[in-house]
């Protein structure tokens, strides 16, 4: 198992999703992890959502360890490759009015969700340098793919971001597929195969490596 190893430093980390709650359930372990930092400054774009979902991932984005409030597009939910150009257009405003990120955390590029594919298509020509991470997201579509890349994750982590996930989003509570067991199972899947308890994993299409000078 290679180990990819990023900077001790400050890191600038961008978060991307095309609904509330889909960084927090792809992610939020991850971004916890970050948050313990106290380097990492991180920030998000959220694509769609109502008035009730986008007060939900405000409330979540601090409770994940963000310290800048999330930024939304305000486009329509399911229709997004219907708006190509608007979707393109707020990566790219947002790329321009934030710092330069090392890490950019985004959906699959193969997931079944239109919404989802299409912003994990178009992540990679928008940050052509950063490290893109593509996130899952589990769904009835029974796309789970076969990620190349693992966070561990301490059990309090994985704790937490369910806890989080409950409390920051009351709306989903009701969603047949909304559950402790879901969330648990899946990164107890990703940990067993990173030889840990929990993980979250993710798929990295294109690594740059260096040797040094």
């Amino acid at each position: 198992m290679t180990m990819l190893l990023m900077p001790d430093g400050p890191l600038v980390v961008f978060a991307v999703g095309a609904h509330p709650d889909d960084i927090e359930i792809g992610c939020g372990g991850t971004l916890l992890t970050l948050a313990e930092r106290n380097t990492a400054e991180i920030r998000t774009l959220v694509l769609t959502g109502t008035a009730e979902r986008r007060e939900e991932a405000t409330h979540a984005a601090t409770a994940f360890g963000t310290a800048h409030p999330p930024r939304f597009a305000g486009l329509p939910d399911a229709r997004l490759p219907q708006h190509w150009g608007e979707v393109k257009e707020a990566l790219n405003t947002f790329r321009a009015d934030n710092p330069t990120p090392d890490l950019v955390l985004v959906p699959r590029a193969d997931d079944a969700h239109q919404d989802h594919r299409l912003l994990g298509r178009m992540a990679p020509t928008v940050w052509r340098g950063p490290l893109i991470l593509h996130y899952e997201i589990p769904k009835w579509d029974g796309d789970t793919g076969q990620p190349n890349l693992y966070l561990p994750l301490r059990p309090d982590i994985a704790e937490r971001k369910v806890a989080l996930l409950n409390e920051c989003y009351p709306s989903q509570h009701d969603c047949h597929w909304w559950d402790d067991e879901l969330f648990f199972a899946l990164m107890r899947l990703r940990g067993v195969q990173a030889q840990c308890r929990y993980a979250e994993a993710f798929t990295a299409p294109k690594i740059l490596m260096s040797l040094g000078e």
